[in-house]
């Protein structure tokens, strides 16, 4: 039997805030851009990549930028 922790659909990182709420909770009410960006700097240093995972929380705020610059 699989514990939280080796679940690689549901990993331990995503359910390790103090608050007890998990990331997804908080950023599905964002657009996807910034739900993403979110997500990333939530769990950046709990996955042993949190440069990695801040420059992709940054690319998609940079896609965010562009997609608003870009409605009529």
């Amino acid at each position: 039997m699989k514990t939280s922790s080796d679940d690689a659909i549901n990993p331990a990182h995503y359910k390790s805030h103090p608050s007890g709420v998990e990331c997804w909770q908080v950023a599905e009410c964002f657009p996807y851009h910034i739900g993403v960006a979110i997500a990333y700097l939530w769990r950046c240093d709990l996955k042993g990549t949190p440069i990695v995972d801040i420059e992709k929380a940054i690319n998609h705020l940079r896609r965010e930028i562009e997609r608003r610059k870009a409605k009529p």
